[in-house]
């Protein structure tokens, strides 16, 4: 085993003078006093490795001696992750000691003493591969399939498997045999390395089924697919951690995994004290029993900070192999593109645009790529619906790490300050935001068979009918409610009963938080049918009082429920308004 003593300390940048081999991405330990200070080599020179540490280095000096484990930084996988909360190292919090973390204690992720009640699905002389399902165990309530190890590369021969019963996860399940006739004793632990995808599945094609989130603006407009990647950018308190708390609550996904890379602490303390109350509309259990968060504050170490996102694509990898459906949300990439800018400025390599790594871009595309959805060895399917957060200081869209997340996510979700201000929530932004799903063939085949046959060509004139809403207030705005035509105020309120209908939700209301694609299709069917007919008005001022009669009957519309008498006796009124005023 290779050691080494410190040579140099540049903050958690730690340069090591080595006696042996290491390799990149290699975990060593530097002994300050007893502690046993955990790090990463993410850069060789010669004898000198690079190290960034995942904890303070405050105390250490040139001459700690430093031991490397022959290991990558790698995820402990198993049954009992689930309504956990870990760090970026997986260190299981709630097992930590004290009202502060302690430097250099680690904490196993999984509990090896609990018992789990295992089934066998593979039987002896089954011929099995990495990936391939050997039973599984009941996770709250998921079925955690108990899987060949990722990391074994030839195909083996089932030599034996324990009957149905109760086992430690430490006990040995089965025994595979190779080609060589060598026997490989396997339990329900896995390790596997963050930074390397798990590609244990036979067909990795293009996501194609939509995933309902039951935020209307999304779902509606600028459809999320199971297995697509999408990212969410938008200035200080417009709203993303709230969409994205809704997004976990409402979507169509089995489990949720939520990753605060570099949130503020007071943020990731919600976080920890809503979830466990917040109630399932999936399962009618709490939403915390399918979700497992990955904690790392802002004033955390920038190391351990990149290191969380990772680990949480690698959870969501193993969950996937199992034939779920994940959800992975980040808040917020841009601290984990801070992080990397902190190490690359510390190591003193060639800046790019504000002084991001020159490869951020390819960083941030290759960790979403690891998003997608999959066909499994079993013929079943799995998916990683992976949406991040951006933070861009000052609601600069155009900066860096926005840029390069374009680049890489399909759907762009741009909260919007003026509308943020104007409490029109969720403050996604019409006409900025987009849904490159709507250019696949296969998702408008599926949508137009399974929504509506003329679904797409609908959410197209919608979105034609916000433009022209926006460019007629600018008129209006700029030559006065009288200096324009008729027309322009109709055009206008016409795009404004699509905004305030169908594309604002109360967050708070039991019937409008979360709206099926069903209602969701009836509701908009109505709208454009109301904002295809020709109105007879004398005057511009009678426009904004009949309009927004009409809102604020749709508005009740959304918050009862579609199938009963209330809301039939709205649509009556409603459809009674649009006929007295239409053309004839």
């Amino acid at each position: 085993m290779t050691k080494g003593v410190v040579k140099a300390i540049i903050e958690n940048l730690v340069q090591v003078e080595v006696s042996g081999p290491v390799s990149q991405n290699e975990i060593c330990y530097i002994d300050l006093g007893g502690e046993r200070l955990m790090a990463e080599v993410i850069k060789v020179l010669g004898s000198i490795a690079y190290t960034q540490v995942f904890e303070s280095t405050r105390g250490l000096r040139p001459g700690n001696t430093v031991e490397f484990t022959e290991k990558m930084l790698e995820v402990k996988l198993g049954p009992g992750m689930l309504a956990k909360n870990y760090d970026g190292l997986q260190n299981d919090l709630n097992k930590m000691k004290g009202v502060f973390l302690t430097r250099g204690e680690y904490t196993d992720p999984l509990d090896e003493d609990s018992s789990w009640e295992f089934t066998p699905s593979a039987k002896a002389n089954d011929k099995v591969s990495a990936g391939d399902w050997l039973g599984n165990v009941p996770e709250s309530w998921i079925s955690h399939k108990i899987m060949v190890p990722f990391g074994l590369t030839d195909e083996y021969t089932v030599k034996s498997i324990v009957e149905k019963g109760t086992y430690k996860i430490t006990d040995t399940i089965a025994v595979i045999t190779d080609k060589e006739g060598k026997d490989i004793e396997l339990n329900m632990i896995q390790y596997w390395p963050v930074k390397i995808p798990i590609k244990a599945y036979t067909e990795k094609p293009r996501p194609f089924r939509l995933l309902e989130t039951g935020v209307r603006t999304l779902d509606t407009l600028n459809p999320m697919v199971e297995g697509g990647t999408g990212f969410i950018p938008g200035p200080f308190g417009a709203g993303k951690t709230v969409l994205q708390h809704s997004l976990s609550k409402n979507a169509d996904a089995d489990m949720i995994i939520m990753a605060a890379c570099g949130e503020r602490a007071n943020e990731v303390v919600e976080m920890f004290v809503e979830f466990p109350k917040l109630d399932d509309p999936r399962t009618g259990r709490k939403l915390m029993e399918r979700t497992i968060i990955i904690c790392n504050t802002s004033n955390m170490p920038v190391a351990a900070r990149e290191a969380s996102v990772y680990t949480a694509m690698t959870i969501a990898e193993y969950y996937r192999n199992m034939g779920l459906k994940v959800l992975l949300l980040a808040d917020s990439t841009s601290r984990w593109a801070q992080a990397l800018r902190e190490m690359s400025n510390r190591m003193e390599e060639l800046p790019g645009p504000d002084a991001f790594p020159m490869d951020l871009p390819a960083i941030i595309s290759s960790f979403y790529a690891r998003a997608g959805f999959v066909y499994l060895k079993s013929g079943e399917t799995g998916s990683i619906t992976f949406i991040g957060t951006v933070s861009p200081a000052g609601g600069n869209l155009k900066e860096p790490v926005t840029e390069s997340t374009k680049k890489a996510a399909r759907c762009f979700y741009a909260l919007s300050q003026a509308r943020a201000d104007s409490k029109r929530y969720p403050a996604v932004d019409p006409i900025d935001s987009y849904s490159k799903y709507l250019e696949y063939p296969e998702v408008i085949d599926y949508l137009n068979e399974n929504v509506n046959p003329n679904w797409v060509n609908d959410v197209i004139l919608t979105k034609d009918i916000l433009r022209r809403g926006r460019e007629a207030q600018e008129q209006i705005n700029i030559l006065g409610d009288d200096g324009v035509p008729l027309l322009y105020h109709d055009k206008y309120w016409k795009s404004e009963l699509v905004d305030r209908v169908i594309l604002q939700q109360d967050g708070f209301d039991d019937v409008d938080q979360s709206t099926p694609m069903q209602r969701q299709e009836y509701m908009l069917e109505l709208i454009l049918d109301i904002c295809g007919k020709t109105f007879v008005f004398e005057t511009f001022e009678e426009i904004m009082p009949y309009f927004m009669r009409l809102i604020n009957i749709c508005k009740q519309m959304n918050y009862v429920e579609i199938d009963t008498e209330e809301f039939k006796q709205y649509e009556k009124g409603l459809l009674k308004e649009v006929e007295e005023r239409s053309a004839k």
